[in-house]
């Protein structure tokens, strides 16, 4: 399994979380944890949920580095497990942050200073 995790964030969450010291998603109140996609299920996550905003950054996250409980589920019924941490996120988990490139129909491309491709997009 890859020790890579992938969350988008707007960069106004983003800064916001550069003053606070942690990064803790609208979903860690509302649902309990942060929703985050490995590097196979990025793309169509953001086209799904995110499809035209220009505002958006993809953080990679080290595994290892989070404090609290990952669990890969689906809570929705469907078959497709995605990683949920279950709790704020440590700035220092977040090895790199990439804009993420909105193409001219609005969705998503994979950041291409990204070195963590995936070999399926």
């Amino acid at each position: 399994m890859s020790q890579m995790i992938y969350h988008i964030a707007s960069r106004a969450d983003w800064a916001a979380a550069q003053l606070a010291g942690v990064y803790a998603a609208d979903s860690l109140a509302s649902e309990g944890f942060i929703h985050c996609s490995t590097a196979e299920q990025v793309i169509a996550t953001a086209n799904r949920i995110f499809k035209g905003r220009p505002d958006l950054l993809l953080l990679s996250i080290e595994r290892a580095r989070i404090k609290h409980e990952i669990r890969f589920e689906n809570l929705e019924g469907g078959t497709i497990l995605y990683p949920h941490i279950y709790g704020a996120l440590a700035l220092d988990a977040v090895t790199a942050v990439h804009a993420l490139p909105v193409c001219d129909d609005g969705r998503f491309a994979w950041p291409v200073d990204a070195a963590q491709l995936p070999d399926r997009l």
